[in-house]
Parts: structure tokens; sequence; C-alpha cells
């Protein structure tokens, strides 16, 4: 099991908005579909999927933006950025966007999704890589093994 050292802290470009993560992730992840290409305006959105009992915003409100369905992307209202995802009907995680945490260094991708939309120069080092995204039954043995890791 790893020292993740938390809790970490994390927040928008322009500060009015920050969170705290205060419970280990599940997972991490590299997402290349469409939809995250453009709201990211890059190649991939990067996300660090934590429980919802350890995830809280200490300052500020934020915004929903995206497509306004099930997926829920939270933003500053401010500056715009992309902060986090909950999931409608799915009330355990929350996708952080690893980008918006303090100290993001330690991030590497477990998991890519969507490769079948990536551009072609983009790639990741993460251990597994699906074309669409994987099914609800691999998601209990990828946690575990990300869990596993050192």
């Amino acid at each position: 099991m790893r020292d993740w050292r938390l809790p970490w802290d994390g927040g928008c470009r322009c500060g009015k908005v920050r969170f705290r993560v205060s419970e280990a992730p599940f997972v991490t992840v590299a997402c290349h579909c469409r939809g995250c290409q453009r709201m990211t305006a890059s190649a991939f959105s990067l996300s660090v999927a934590v429980p919802v009992a350890g995830f809280a915003v200490t300052e500020g409100e934020t915004e929903l933006g995206g497509l306004h369905g099930a997926q829920r992307h939270h933003f500053c209202g401010w500056c715009k950025s992309w902060l986090f995802t909950r999931m409608e009907g799915i009330d355990w995680f929350v996708n952080v966007r690893a980008t918006a945490l303090d100290e993001p260094g330690w991030f590497v991708p477990f998991v890519e999704t969507c490769t079948a939309e990536k551009l072609a120069w983009a790639g990741t080092p993460a251990v597994h890589s699906y074309p669409g995204f994987p099914p609800e039954t691999d998601w209990p043995r990828l946690v575990e093994e990300f869990a596993g890791l050192d």
C-alpha cells in the first residue's frame, strides 16, 4: 500500500475555488474521448477517482459546465477551470482533475480510456488501455490492482 501523504489540496487557476482530497484514490485515468479533448483543449483529460467521503470543496462554489447531462462537470465560475466531475446515480466516487491538485507531480494514469478516439501522437504510460470505457465488470479488478501498487 502506498503512502499517499493525504490530504491533498487543489483548486482552480484563479484560486476562487479550493478543494481537499482526504482519502486515497481508487484509480487514476487518462480519457482520450472527444468530449474530454474539447473540454481540456488538449489530447486527453487526467482524473483521480476518489471516494465521495474523501472529497470536499473548501472554498468558493462551482458551476456546472460541459453537456449538463448525467455527468456533472464542475468548473470555477470565474476562470472556468474544470475541477471535478460527479456522475448522476453514482454516489461513491468523484473524478478530480489531476492537474487541479496543488502537487500533481506524482500522477501517472493507470488506465486510459477511449483510445479509439485518441489523437494519433497521444500516448500515456497507462498499464491498462481500452478503446472505449472499461466494462463495469472490469472496474473492481482495476481498483484492486491499483490499490496493490507500490
